[in-house]
C-alpha cells in the first residue's frame, strides 16, 4: 500500500499516513483538527533487472559481421511426380 503525505493549512503539521488507493484521502488533522492537503513531491525511479538497457537484447561479438557476396545457386531439377 502507498505512504501519502499530508500537511495541515492551519497548524503546518506535516504528517504521512498509509492507505490503499481505494481509501478516500484525509481531510482532518490529527493535531489541531484542521483541514489538510496532500503533499507532492517527486519521485525517484529504479530500474532493477534485465530488460531495461537497450544493451540487454543484443549478443556482443568480438570480431564484425562481414557480409558474404551472394553467388548464384546452381538450378535444381525440378521434381517429377509419378
Amino acid at each position: 500500500m502507498p505512504t501519502y503525505e499530508y500537511a495541515c493549512s492551519a497548524c503546518g503539521h506535516q504528517f504521512e499516513a498509509v492507505q490503499s488507493f481505494s481509501d478516500s484521502a484525509l481531510t482532518e488533522c490529527p493535531e489541531c483538527k484542521g483541514e489538510v492537503r496532500k503533499v507532492y513531491s517527486n519521485v525517484g525511479v529504479v530500474f532493477k533487472g534485465s530488460g531495461f538497457y537497450k544493451t540487454d537484447s543484443r549478443t556482443t561479438t568480438s570480431t564484425p559481421k562481414t557480409e558474404v557476396p551472394k553467388t548464384e545457386a546452381p538450378a535444381s531439377k525440378p521434381v517429377q511426380s509419378e
